[in-house]
Parts: C-alpha cells; structure tokens; sequence
C-alpha cells in the first residue's frame, strides 16, 4: 500500500509540474516576442494640422493641410503632427512618411470623403491576393518608426458611398483570384476605376516599427486596420464602432512580431483575422509566414472573436491569446478555418483564459470551410492548445474539428472547457491525437441514478 501511495504521489507531482512547464513555457514564449517588438520613436518636432490650413469644422477638406503637414515632417526628417479638437474632412488619403507619429487629441475626429476619384492607385492587397487598388484611407508602404495616436476618432465614413459596391464587388472579386491562380504579373493587376474593390481603412505594407494606441476607430469602407508583410507592431487601447460589412477589426497578413492588447471590439465581421496569403500566390511567399502574435487582455464583440484563415496560404504559427473576454454575441469565439486550395499551415497555437457569452459555436476548426476547394492543397492544422475556456451558451455546438483523411488535424489539447448549454457538443473528424481533459458541456454529471 505504502509502495502504492509514493506511485500516486510521484504521478500526481510529475502532472503538477508538467503543467506548471506548460504554463512556464508559454509565458516565457510570449515575454520573447513582446521584449523582442520595438516601439516607434518619434523625433521632437511637433506641428499643429491647423497651421497648416486645417480647420475642424466638418465642412472644409483638410486634405491639403494634413499633406503640407506631412511633407514639413519629411523635411524635419519627422515629428508629431497634432490634430486638435473638431472634425476634419480629408477628401483623399492620408500617405505616411517615416518617423512620423498623428496624434489625435480628445475631441478630434478625422472623417474621410468617399469619392473614389480621390484615392490613387497604390500596391495594396484585397482578401489575400496582391494587386492595385484604391488607397486605403491611412496607408504607408515601405515606413518604418511610424505612429497614430490619442483619444480621439478616425472614421471611414463608409456608409457614404463605399457600402454601396459590397453587391457590385462579386466581379472583381473573382477576377483577383483568376490572376492568382494565374500567376499574372503584378503590374497587370489593375483595379480603380470601373471596379469595385473597396479600400481598408488603415493599412501599413512593406513598413516595420509600429504603433496604433488609444483612438477610437469607425465606419470603415473594408477592413479596419491590415498589417500587410509588416514587422514589430504594437495595437493597444483601441476602441472600435465599426459595423459596415468585412469591417474586420485587425487583419495581419504576411506579418510578424504583433502586440493586440487591451482593445475594445465592436465589429460588424472578425475581431483579429490572422491570414498570409491566398492560395497559390501565398503558396508561393511560404517564406513569410504570419508568426510570432500576441493577443490578450481584450474584449470581444462582433462576428469572430478571434480568427485564423481562410487566407493563410503561407502559413500560420506561434499565436498566442490569453486572458480575453466577450462583451457582446459572438457567431463564433475561437474559429480556425481553410479548404483544400490553400495549402500551407496553421501551427503552434495557444488560446487560454478566455471568457465567452452567447455564441453559434464556440471552438470550431475546419479544413473544409464552405466545402471550398479542388482537394489539390489541403492545409495542416496542428499543435493547437486550447485551455481555460468558459462559454454561456452555443446555439449551435460546443466544439467542432473537422480535417481531411489524407491530412488529419492533429496534437490538440483541450483543457478544462465549460460549455454551460449547447445544441451539440463534441465533434471531431479527421483528426488524431486529440488530448481531451475537464470537459463540461451542459450540466457537469453527478452521482449517477440507481437502478428501480
């Protein structure tokens, strides 16, 4: 018996420490990337947009004075350009130069006019494919030590105009992933006038050393804010009121070394939509894989909580979220989703301490979303953790997984997930070596009934 007891003792303190391993582990993989991510610095030379012609009186376009603002910076080698309280129409976009930090003060807002005459072409990226489009409202390529701050408003005002094409877009939007396919050049990827690809609100291609701090972020004509082939970027305090369609909140593409903090989600789509690429031409950049993301201490409302794919041709790995919770109805909390013409991988994932309300699904995996897919290129999912979960209710189910028999989904931990009440409760298909502990969907069972 004694000999009995000291076995159970050693099994049960080898368990304690290799959960505390576990936990360790992952602790100390995210102070790497956190310590590892720089933040802007901004030169001393501060100017106002008002002297520069600016006035924030809703009416004026403030375009002019927010580009001599700019160019003054440039010659200053940069600077902080503040806005100071008023609303300020900008008929065009906001092009950033280096080591240049907007600052909005309480009180300020930016609205952007939607006429797309505008907004000139510029190398941009749309739903994964690189082509030339219109220019996102804010947009930087090739910056680096670049900011946008303060306590106030940027808003795409995207119910203007730009809402109007989400039923003319379905052309183009098909025609963009022909020249994919196609490995058409660059240069003859084309679109503006006579298309209807709608512009991201904000977005940094190409750029490195990055902060997006406390503004307040609405109405954009597409995604909010796309970090597109990007590096050590910092995105914390936001707050988001963007219910327009694809107003996804943060959208990391081909992109790396990413602090999300401390946000306040309000979505019409996907809260965080980590992707890399699209199909063939993502197949094509596996070198830059989106890697190396952080996500904690926000809170979620909208369509996805947090979201990988469907664009993640090139590859996903090492995203870690932690410690977040949802405000509002989520369709579905953790949704990790491809089909079998990506290819690539998600890999080495971990979701933990994450607090859910009312939901379709609240954990769904997919390697066959929408059924999509010629099954030349099916993608692997892979060493997934998922632990701490807690979930109101799903409508629909408490977890799903699902892969391919020829590429199953494999080496996921479920640990300690309570589902209060679900339509279904478990389904896993295509998948092997699914570790499964703690979980509670429903009611937790107790003394069973004795027999009548």
């Amino acid at each position: 018996m004694k000999s009995n007891s000291f076995c159970v003792l050693l099994l049960l303190s080898f368990t304690v420490l290799f959960s505390q391993a576990k936990v360790e582990n992952k602790t100390a993989a995210i102070e790497r990337i956190v310590n590892r991510i720089q933040l802007p610095v901004i030169p001393a030379y501060t100017i106002k947009v008002t002297d520069f012609g600016a006035k924030g009186d809703s009416v004026t376009n403030c375009k002019s004075a927010f580009d001599k603002a700019m160019k003054a910076c440039a010659k200053k080698n940069g600077g902080t350009i503040v806005v100071p309280k008023g609303v300020y129409t900008i008929n065009g976009p906001i092009h950033f130069v280096s080591n240049v930090k907007l600052h909005l003060e309480t009180g300020a807002k930016i609205r952007f006019g939607s006429n797309p005459k505008d907004y000139p072409l510029v190398l941009t990226s749309w739903e994964g494919t690189m082509l030339y489009n219109y220019s996102p409202l804010i947009y930087g390529n090739n910056v680096q030590n670049v900011a946008i701050t303060g306590n106030g408003i940027i808003d795409g005002e995207g119910h203007n105009g730009w809402v109007k094409w989400k039923p003319l877009e379905e052309k183009d939007k098909l025609l963009s992933r022909e020249m994919n396919h196609n490995n058409v050049p660059l240069k003859d990827r084309i679109f503006g006038k006579g298309h209807y690809l709608r512009p991201q609100l904000i977005q940094f291609l190409n750029s490195t050393t990055i902060l997006i701090e406390d503004v307040k972020i609405e109405d954009s004509p597409f995604w909010c804010v796309h970090l597109l082939k990007s590096k050590s970027i910092t995105l914390r305090g936001l707050k988001y009121d963007a219910q327009n369609y694809n107003n996804d909140g943060i959208d990391p593409e081909y992109s790396s070394d990413i602090l999300i903090e401390k946000i306040q989600f309000n979505n019409g789509d996907d809260n965080v939509a980590i992707k890399a690429g699209r199909d063939d031409e993502g197949r094509d950049n596996a070198s830059s894989p989106s890697e190396n993301i952080v996500v904690r201490n926000c809170n979620f409302k909208g369509l996805h909580a947090v979201v990988i794919g469907s664009e993640m041709s090139a590859g996903v790995r090492n995203v870690y979220v932690d410690n977040c919770k949802a405000w509002g109805y989520l369709k579905r909390g953790i949704y990790i989703k491809t089909n079998s013409d990506r290819g690539g991988y998600v890999r080495d994932l971990s979701f933990s301490n994450i607090t859910l309300g009312k939901v379709e699904d609240c954990i769904y995996m997919t390697a066959n979303y929408h059924g999509e897919g010629s099954g030349k290129f099916p993608s692997k999912i892979s060493d997934i953790s998922i632990s701490n979960i807690s979930c109101e209710s799903a409508s629909n189910a408490a977890i799903i997984i699902e892969g391919f028999p020829e590429k199953k989904v494999e080496n996921i931990v479920l640990d300690n997930i309570t589902v209060k009440s679900a339509k279904n409760g478990m389904s896993l298909t295509h998948t092997q070596n699914v570790s499964v502990n703690e979980i509670v969907i429903g009611e937790k069972g107790g003394v069973p009934s004795s027999v009548k």
